[in-house]
């Protein structure tokens, strides 16, 4: 089943191709009309343009006229489907930018919010799963993010995470302190899950569904640091889902900043969970 956005953007892709079914159909009978009235009415290129054109748009300032019985009945053609089609060019145009306006607006609204996600939680949350992550040198090299990336960068990145295998060791880690960490953000999570802006953004969906699940996974369990070889390795699963997802949106995120708000890249960059080497301090 699609979800909103799913939905919206595929709305959207239906808007822009209808728009070049109607622009074709209206530069076809723009052509027929313009070549006709050259034809059949003896018209100048000048003035087969400017009667083709406000014939479609119904403007009909009555300075010219066809004189012939063809040069009638082809301007009659032009009316009956050429006015439905500007019409309709002029309605899909204003659609599509409208659509596009919107969809900008869900965009920002919605990185914003994931920019207060990673601020108050996510950060911390990748900083803490770094710890467990077996093979995490392999991701200190391919997501040391500089000011210097780009788009290709990114997504060199997202390349190089997908055929990343995650192996997770939770006795490398402090489980207290993710949950510690979980717990004390609940209300952060509850307020996400409840926006309606989020439930749009199904990936973001899926990571604050998998948090949570987490956080309850350690919530019910009394003691953390005595836990069965195989409840520990149930545990590092769903740690493992949970930390996939969120680098995926974190990368995400960064991109988005990288391109629209490079000061907060810059924080971002110098604030990196996945550079050892990484300091707030602006050096240079």
């Amino acid at each position: 089943m699609l979800g909103a956005g799913e939905w919206k953007f595929l709305y959207y892709k239906f808007m822009k191709f209808r728009l070049k079914i109607y622009f074709a159909i209206f530069i076809v009978l723009l052509a027929v009309g313009i070549i006709g009235f050259m034809l059949f009415e003896n018209m100048s290129l000048t003035n087969a343009i400017y009667f083709s054109i406000v014939t479609m748009a119904t403007v009909g300032y009555g300075d010219i006229h066809p004189q012939t019985e063809i040069g009638k009945i082809l301007t009659i053609i032009i009316i009956i489907g050429g006015v439905g089609t500007f019409l309709s060019v002029v309605a899909s145009i204003t659609d599509v930018f409208v659509n596009r306006r919107e969809e900008k607006i869900r965009k920002e609204k919605v990185n914003m919010v994931l920019g207060l996600f990673f601020s108050e939680m996510g950060n911390d949350l990748l900083k803490h799963f770094v710890k467990f992550d077996n093979d995490v040198k392999l991701l200190y090299k391919d997501l040391k993010v500089s000011l210097k990336w780009g788009h290709q960068d990114f997504n060199n990145a997202y390349d190089l995470l997908k055929k990343h295998h995650i192996s997770i060791n939770s006795h490398k880690g402090d489980l207290q302190a993710v949950f510690a960490c979980m717990q004390s953000r609940s209300d952060l999570l509850l307020r996400l899950i409840e926006n309606p802006i989020i439930q749009e953004h199904e990936n973001f969906t899926e990571l604050l569904r998998a948090i949570f699940h987490l956080r309850d996974e350690l919530l019910h369990r009394n003691n953390l640091s005595e836990l069965l070889d195989s409840d520990r390795k149930h545990l590092e699963g769903d740690i493992s889902r949970v930390y996939k997802l969120l680098i995926v949106e974190w990368l995400r995120y960064l991109l988005y900043i990288k391109e629209n708000y490079g000061y907060l890249f810059s924080l971002a960059v110098r604030t990196n969970p996945f550079d050892p080497d990484a300091t707030v301090a602006v050096k240079n």
